[in-house]
């Protein structure tokens, strides 16, 4: 069954910050495919890094590896972020995910969050 993360009107989700080191698959609508690396994730959306900007409200498929298994979800791009000399930090929020996908994906945020409470380093998102 398809999930549809909804935020939650008064709380925001909690994000993990993962730097430069998880890699993500990127497909378009119209079947292009490009890679970007994953800097923020959260369980209804992230923020990618790219080399060249989405148009805001474009509908891309987004993969990425995590200690428990892939996660795959359909997304939409929101407003570029930032310009940077070699890219751009580009917002999505994730408007389908299957449950199967979104159970691993909140299982790595939560492994994430406990071991940073506990002043720990987490491996729970991992490179392609």
């Amino acid at each position: 069954m398809t999930h549809f993360p909804q935020p939650h009107p008064t709380r925001r989700a909690a994000r993990v910050q993962l730097g430069d080191s998880v890699l993500a698959a990127i497909r378009f609508e119209d079947g292009r495919r490009t890679k970007a690396k994953l800097q923020t994730i959260s369980a209804t959306g992230g923020l990618l890094r790219l080399s060249d900007s989405l148009h805001e409200g474009d509908f891309i498929e987004v993969a990425f590896q995590t200690q428990v298994g892939p996660v795959h979800g359909m997304a939409e791009a929101l407003s570029p972020m930032r310009s940077l000399p070699d890219g751009v930090l580009q917002a999505f929020k994730f408007v389908a995910i299957e449950d199967d996908d979104h159970r691993r994906l909140r299982t790595s945020l939560e492994h994430v969050v406990a071991r940073n409470q506990l002043g720990m380093r987490s491996s729970a998102f991992s490179t392609y």
